[in-house]
């Protein structure tokens, strides 16, 4: 077998074992995910798996960066297509939206990670969140700067956006069991899709930093 062949199948290896952990790690979390159940997961044997991941933190090290890292590229490139802060900013909500349905293990993985301060990726994951957090600012400095926006404190504004976004879309299923009940009438916006929630994030957040305080 030829190393250029020998190098694509190490690859094709390592992205399956990600692929299959992102979902591991979302369902149970980093202490009760199994490299066991992993590997069956992957159809490979566990040797395999710390072949190419020396151990547990490593290999969720790499699944955090790559989510993260793709989340980033994917809003830098939906800000190419604007000029405005306004549709900066809207593009920012939309793709993160549109990305956290689309890979449901995002939020969960983040939320987890967050519930519990850090604690088995404290430095990388606040590097990386640091960059998208960044991203975030850089729109309403921005904006700020062309009289666009009033008042913007970004942490708030950000943690408004993503935690609201993290939490509707980990929540969906225990919204829908509430919304079948008969007891109470809740309002858990269970059939609302990802672009309604989108909408009226945006709506919101543009309403209050036009209002100058």
């Amino acid at each position: 077998m030829s190393k250029k062949i020998q190098k694509r199948d190490a690859e094709a290896s390592k992205q399956l074992i990600i692929t299959h952990a992102k979902s591991l790690f979302s369902e149970k979390g980093y202490a009760q995910a199994s490299m066991d159940e992993l590997a069956q997961r992957c159809g490979l044997n566990k040797a395999m798996v710390f072949y190419y991941f020396k151990n547990k933190k490593g290999l969720y090290e790499a699944v955090m960066r790559e989510i993260l890292v793709e989340i980033q590229q994917a809003i830098m490139e939906e800000n190419k297509k604007h000029s405005k802060p306004e549709e900066e900013l809207e593009g920012f909500i939309r793709t993160y939206a549109r990305y956290a349905c689309a890979h449901p293990y995002l939020p969960s993985l983040l939320l987890r990670e967050l519930s519990d301060s850090g604690a088995v990726l404290p430095e990388m994951l606040f590097s990386s969140m640091r960059q998208l957090f960044a991203l975030f600012t850089d729109i309403l400095r921005r904006g700020e700067a062309k009289g666009c926006f009033h008042d913007a404190v970004p942490m708030i504004l950000y943690f408004m956006v993503i935690g609201t976004l993290n939490l509707m879309v980990t929540t969906k299923p225990l919204r829908l069991k509430a919304a079948a009940l008969e007891d109470i009438d809740l309002d858990t916006c269970a059939e609302c899709d990802i672009e309604e929630i989108a909408d009226y994030i945006i709506a919101k957040i543009k309403k209050m930093l036009k209002e100058s305080q």
